[in-house]
């Protein structure tokens, strides 16, 4: 979670205050079902239950009855901005996902769900705190292209806790056999899977830029930001032929950071 958050809190920096705190409770909430997804109970069961906590803490806070401190930051973004209820319950579905050992050479229809749930579900809560309406199309693209660099990036810290979210079709094509991630991931084949997720992933960005390019630049700034961010990642993990890159420096997030505010709308960004 550290390169998200990263990126995250180099992204909220454009925002104003109201906004930014909204989006700080949004990742709060984020962050702690994603811990027992990934670091809670050995127990799939408890963790299933833990996050079934959650859902009810969801359905509390929407009956203005929140009881954990999380819920109780999100309270004044739901009534300010008015966040959907399902996209929050979304995101816990996602996280279930993944405590039910799902995501083990999942099919490319359970990653696009997968992606739907924890990453485009986030865009569209994201995107309604900083004002953009109507912005489904968006946040699917964009959750879908960020949500695939991830993988990318994170092969063999997911593989350690037993996850392979490289899709089965791709594995098939590319002559893998097995749900091992140690024996998938040292397979010579490797690179082709990579190289298959990594072009879906640049036709969303290429998809998310459109549609922001007849936005409003301004109000997703923070969107573009981390676009940015994340587009140059995926481009240096290629580059690498998909090994360990270094995490993005300090002055190339700052250099970043500067053409969004300068220049809302440096598209060049996004490759």
């Amino acid at each position: 979670m550290s390169g998200r958050s990263s990126s995250f809190y180099w992204a909220m920096r454009l925002l104003g205050k109201q906004r930014r705190q909204a989006m700080f409770a949004l990742y709060g909430f984020c962050r702690v079902v994603d811990d027992i997804a990934d670091d809670g109970p050995a127990a799939p069961e408890q963790r299933l239950s833990q996050l079934e906590q959650w859902r009810d803490e969801v359905e509390a806070l929407y009956a203005s009855t929140p009881r954990h401190p999380i819920a109780q930051a999100l309270a004044g973004p739901v009534a300010a901005y008015g966040l959907d209820k399902q996209d929050l319950l979304a995101v816990i579905d996602g996280m279930a996902m993944d405590a039910r050992g799902e995501m083990r050479r999942p099919s490319q229809a359970a990653l696009a769900l997968y992606c739907d749930r924890v990453a485009a579900a986030v865009g569209r809560l994201s995107l309604r705190i900083f004002g953009i309406e109507r912005a489904g199309e968006l946040a699917a693209a964009l959750g879908s292209a960020l949500q695939l660099t991830n993988i990318l990036r994170d092969l063999a810290e997911d593989g350690a806790r037993g996850r392979l979210y490289l899709p089965d079709e791709l594995l098939t094509a590319a002559g893998i056999a097995g749900d091992n991630p140690k024996a998938v991931l040292a397979h010579p084949a490797l690179p082709q899977v990579c190289r298959a997720l990594a072009a879906q992933a640049r036709h969303d960005f290429a998809q998310a830029q459109a549609v922001m390019a007849v936005r409003r630049c301004r109000a997703l700034r923070p969107v573009g930001l981390m676009a940015a961010v994340y587009a140059l990642q995926l481009a240096r993990l290629e580059a690498a032929s998909w090994g360990p890159v270094p995490r993005l420096g300090f002055f190339v997030k700052l250099g970043l950071a500067i053409r969004w505010v300068i220049h809302p709308c440096p598209w060049n960004d996004v490759r």
